[in-house]
């Protein structure tokens, strides 16, 4: 399980994925049907996003078990923004079509 801080023109959105990587060509086009084309991304340790988010995550993940997808975490991009320090951010990813 992957939990990326994704930055789109609406702000940021924090998803859980049972994608090994944010450029997988299938988490890709799950983005792509959700609307968004271009980004940037930041994976966060799915561990401390579970510490923060509780039985959201748990029942997120658990969904996800299932059939390979992305499921939004947290929609509201001022409290996705602050649940995490710039130091809890892994490395940048950029994606625009």
């Amino acid at each position: 399980m992957k939990t990326f801080l994704v930055f789109t023109g609406t702000g940021p959105v924090l998803f859980l994925s049972s994608f090994d990587a944010i450029d997988d060509p299938r988490a890709l086009e799950k983005f792509r049907d959700k609307g968004i084309t271009k980004f940037i991304a930041y994976e966060v340790d799915a561990n401390v996003a579970r510490q923060r988010y509780g039985l959201r995550f748990d029942r997120n993940a658990a969904d996800l078990e299932d059939a390979p997808d992305i499921r939004v975490l947290d929609y509201d991009g001022s409290h996705a923004f602050r649940q995490f320090s710039f130091s809890e951010l892994g490395r940048e990813y950029r994606h625009e079509e």
